[in-house]
């Protein structure tokens, strides 16, 4: 039984049919006519110029349907028959470049509807042949061996559903970019590329509340780590493009920091970037950045974030994301900065992992640290889920294992992740920093609907022509260390609280904080100094008691021997300690002061370096914390 798609073409054949006897018609007439009128061949017989009227109808018909039948390179040589998905403004403005089309090779033969409504209707001299559901036989109607996909922007389940009918209709397929990335031109055959999978996984963009993040951003200085990574690199592009008054770039990673840098100087040459090579668990260097550049903004990006690596380095997952979130955001409290925006992540929610322990205890640092909590620093956090395209994503790996011919590997048929793209992230952490309700609060960006990575993987092979399980295999690896089948949105100790932001929300958590947290993070740290690697798994898990297998099995280790005491801490005890004298309530407003000459002052809020205290231990260096980042010491020692 034929579909409605399908009985279009075949109305659209027998008007074109119906078309072609009247043209055939009016020419005989016009010609008997005229040989009448000029006396020509007076003896013709009526039967012969009848003959020839019906003669020339079946031959014509004859000779159409011929070239129709015949090989595409016989009718249209070197072009491809191409359908066009979509039948609104973008699929007019594409049809309105005949030329462009001549030279790409591409021949038109028919429009495709979303819905139907359209049936029939012709566009530009191209007329609406069926709809998406009939694509596949559509393409094995017409001959068609190429589509080009023209929806409108943001229509995220029509591509799926576009992509899907090309696959099934065995068609090439290509899509216009989007306005965004073609902001003053209109779309056409030459702008055609192939369709991505943030294409796919995206959502529509994000609707950005400008005024306040320009109120947030303009004019003031500001301080990104992390600078240098996938969403860092986001996060300083459109940072930049808000117009603040000087942008730091703080990476470790000197050659991808080169490039970010190079790239904002040409895109914003009115804005002052300054890369800088720092680590950030590195007091001293961190403290001498502050001290010179003065920010009034820090956004914390730095950190290790691949899951599976950070579990067989657990020292460096502490050193990195908990002790440099530490040195990050005293540092900040002490050279007046008014805002920390911590990046945190959706592991960091009910966390089976090390990653997402280390950066959980982050957030209880900034906003459960006495000293932070009543400094006057406005101290926020934003939770997101995994970022397509960047560095320690599933998606390059999938393409480089399609690159090599395969296979793919998944480790789980069942495994499930949220994804968003890298500069709707960059712009909801933006927002997120920039509302009244996030501020001394976690925010949590509304990640849609769960991905199965299974499904990506066999999507990614199809976008080859190739077909999964037979051109490419797909073999099961298993779960990695410290993953989990599905990540969760709210932890079992917290609560979601909707903000003026449809995207965001707000994690109420009714977690401990005080002398308990500063006990433990003394303990964690003096682990950490002496490189006892099954301590500090057991103090992390003390850190996070929601925490759940395979970390929670970690805890264990912390009954076996005594526990740490607050000699043990030593320098840790007095840095964390709420009651140390070094500790002085920052008040909002307090004056700037120029950047200094020299560094080598005694002046609190002047740069510190860092000293050590006593030989290595455990192949790690110590240093006197205590000094090093008491906000109100009277003396501050320098050195490295």
């Amino acid at each position: 039984m034929s579909t409605p798609g399908v009985r279009a073409v075949e109305r659209h054949e027998a008007e074109i049919r119906v078309m072609l006897a009247f043209a055939i018609a009016g020419g005989c007439i016009g010609f008997v006519v005229a040989f009448y009128l000029a006396y020509l061949f007076p003896g013709i017989p009526q039967s012969v110029l009848l003959g020839e009227w019906v003669g020339a109808i079946f031959f014509a018909g004859f000779i159409a349907r011929a070239i129709r039948k015949s090989s595409p390179s016989l009718a249209a040589p070197r072009r491809r028959r191409t359908l066009v998905v979509g039948s609104g403004e973008r699929a007019a403005q594409l049809l309105g470049e005949p030329r462009r089309t001549e030279l790409d090779g591409l021949t038109v033969v028919g429009l495709v509807d979303l819905n139907g409504v359209g049936l029939g209707r012709t566009i530009r001299g191209v007329r609406v042949v069926g709809t998406l559901h009939d694509l596949p036989k559509l393409a094995q109607q017409l001959r068609a061996e190429f589509a080009i996909i023209a929806l409108e922007a943001g229509d995220l389940l029509e591509m799926r559903r576009a992509v899907d009918q090309c696959i099934a209709g065995a068609l090439q397929f290509k899509t216009l970019p989007s306005p965004h990335e073609l902001p003053q031109q209109a779309p056409g055959v030459s702008q055609l590329r192939n369709v991505r999978i943030d294409d796919l996984l995206g959502r529509a963009p994000a609707n950005l509340d400008l005024p306040p993040v320009r109120a947030d951003l303009c004019d003031r200085v500001v301080l990104l780590t992390g600078a240098a990574g996938s969403i860092g690199s986001e996060l300083a592009r459109q940072i930049a493009s808000f117009g603040p008054a000087r942008l730091v770039l703080l990476d470790q990673s000197e050659s991808d920091l080169y490039f970010v840098h190079l790239e904002l100087q040409q895109a914003h040459p009115a804005v002052a970037v300054l890369p800088v090579i720092c680590d950030i668990a590195h007091a001293g260097r961190l403290a001498q950045v502050f001290a010179q550049h003065r920010p009034d903004y820090v956004v914390h990006a730095a950190a290790y974030k691949h899951v599976p690596l950070m579990e067989t380095n657990v020292l460096e997952a502490v050193r990195n994301n908990v002790l440099g979130t530490l040195l990050v955001a005293t540092t900040a409290v002490r050279y007046g900065a008014s805002k920390v925006l911590l990046v945190s992540t959706d592991k960091a929610i009910n966390p089976s992992s090390v990653m997402g322990a280390t950066k959980r205890v982050a957030e209880r640092i900034i906003f459960g640290l006495p000293n932070l909590h009543r400094s006057g620093t406005d101290f926020r956090a934003v939770r997101f889920g995994n970022v397509l395209a960047s560095k320690g994503s599933v998606i390059p790996l999938f393409e480089r294992q399609l690159a090599a011919g395969g296979p793919i590997t998944v480790t789980d048929p069942l495994v499930e992740r949220y994804f968003m793209t890298i500069p709707e992230a960059a712009q909801l952490v933006l927002q997120a920093g920039s509302l009244p309700e996030t501020a001394g609060a976690i925010a949590m960006l509304k990640m849609g609907e769960p991905v199965r990575i299974l499904d990506l993987a066999e999507k990614l092979i199809r976008f080859t022509g190739r077909v999964p399980g037979k051109d490419v295999r797909i073999v099961f690896t298993g779960l990695r260390p410290g993953e989990k089948l599905t990540e969760e949105q709210v932890s079992i100790l917290e609560a979601g609280v909707p903000t003026s932001s449809e995207k965001i929300r707000i994690s109420q958590t009714t977690e401990s904080a005080g002398p308990e947290l500063v006990q433990k993070l003394s303990r964690l740290f003096t682990h950490l100094d002496v490189g006892d690697q099954e301590r500090v798994l057991a103090t992390l898990c003390e850190l996070v008691p929601e925490c759940v297998p395979p970390l929670q099995q970690s805890r264990a280790a912390v009954t076996a021997g005594p526990r740490a005491t607050r000699e043990d801490a030593g320098q840790w005890g007095d840095l964390l300690d709420p009651s140390h004298v070094g500790w002085r309530e920052r008040r909002r407003g307090v004056q700037r002061h120029a950047i200094p000459p020299d560094l080598r002052v005694t002046d609190r809020r002047q740069g510190a370096g860092c000293r050590r205290q006593a030989a290595r231990v455990g192949g790690r260096r110590q240093t006197d914390m205590g000094m090093l980042l008491a906000t109100g010491s009277s003396a501050v020692p320098h050195g490295s």
